[in-house]
């Protein structure tokens, strides 16, 4: 352990044995301190949100297909003009310190063995520089919580883009930090800085709870926003936290280079839809103008698998790569990551479909059970 401000930090750097994402939670429950583990885990007010993102995959299935003469389904993938070797990418999770000593420098360093893409979060443990480095070239994104001090906005975005990220993750559903109880009952507050708030105010992030974090978040976010990030940037903005049509829209004609459906992993508006719910409505809006990522609830191959049928491009995971990087550094999350693609890989085979662009092109079904 490796102990900072009194919060004790794994610092393994290992093999785990992965049965299944889903079984890691209860194993990183033992490591990672209370309060963290609470921040990490938790949804907002009673989680029925957070519950819903794992259940609303039960309302497709995917339709089994023999004499299909495929075997070694290729996972590869082209998104933003990146090749990927999975579309299994990392969500921006915040604060990945508080499950590990490394946190985000492991994590980019899995991602970057298993040719997968990651996105770090302003609100990281470790700076946008190291981030990257620790990826040694390959692609990651950035993502924004937009400040209300513009100069703030600028000079991370000078930073994300002298680091070489590829494109700009705008966060756009938490202008305000939903209702979270677990971090109430823990009174929790931030043991560890975060790197890329320190910059501007030393010891930023440490000693605050989520609620003095957002503080400084801008809570009037437009469509604005969205042209004013492309145009200094020059860089591929990506608007995250979209849930209908009407806002995919908004967002495509403000310029976003691609839509991210997601409800913040059940983390905000709480008895909104499921994520996977809202998707397909989302995708047909859309019809293939920009690329759509895709998270919140996922935890098996075939999550992955009804994603991207539903309409996704790309499909994210924060919590279940976190509980890893607990466990076992970057080698516990790479790891993981090669689990979900063996467990997609598997499911591709079985549904008949050779390559992503067929995964895509495969019809669910929508019985009721």
């Amino acid at each position: 352990m490796t102990v900072v401000n009194g919060y004790e930090q794994s610092d393994r750097e290992e093999h785990i044995n992965v049965l299944n994402l889903e079984s890691l939670e209860k194993r990183a429950k033992e490591i990672i301190p209370t309060g963290g583990f609470g921040y990490i885990v938790g949804g907002s007010e009673d989680d029925w949100t957070l519950a819903q993102n794992r259940k609303a995959f039960t309302h497709k299935q995917i339709y089994p297909r023999t004499l299909a003469n495929i075997d070694n389904p290729d996972m590869s993938t082209n998104v933003f003009g990146i090749d990927l070797k999975t579309p299994v990418m990392m969500a921006p999770l915040a604060a990945q310190g508080l499950a590990h000593s490394k946190g985000e420098v492991d994590t980019a360093k899995a991602f970057a063995n298993e040719g997968a893409l990651m996105a770090q979060s302003t609100y990281s443990s470790a700076s946008i520089a190291d981030t990257a480095a620790a990826g040694e070239g390959a692609p990651q994104f950035f993502q924004l919580y937009m400040s209300k001090d513009w100069k703030f906005n600028e000079a991370i975005l000078d930073e994300a883009k002298k680091a070489g990220v590829k494109g700009i993750i705008l966060t756009a559903d938490a202008t305000v930090d939903g209702y979270r109880e677990a971090d109430i009952i823990n009174d929790f507050q931030f043991p560890i800085p975060m790197a890329n708030l320190e910059k501007f105010s030393e010891g930023a992030g440490k000693g605050q709870g989520i609620a003095e974090i957002y503080a400084a978040a801008a809570q009037k976010i437009s469509p604005d926003d969205v042209r004013r990030i492309a145009e200094y940037s020059d860089l591929p903005v990506i608007v995250k936290g979209i849930q209908t049509p009407e806002d995919a829209e908004l967002a495509i004609g403000a310029g976003a280079a691609g839509i991210y459906v997601s409800n913040h992993g059940g983390r905000q508006l709480n008895g909104g839809p499921a994520s996977f719910d809202a998707l397909s409505a989302i995708a047909d809006s859309v019809a293939g103008r920009v690329p759509i990522i895709f998270d919140s609830g996922v935890r098996r191959g075939s999550d992955v698998f009804k994603a991207l049928a539903a309409g996704a491009d790309l499909v994210a995971l924060g919590r279940p790569f976190v509980y890893a990087l607990a466990l076992g550094g970057a080698l516990g999350v790479q790891d993981a990551i090669q689990e979900l693609n063996h467990e997609f890989a598997t499911t591709m085979q079985l549904a008949g479909t050779k390559t992503i662009d067929e995964v895509k092109q495969s019809k669910l079904a929508d019985f009721k059970y």
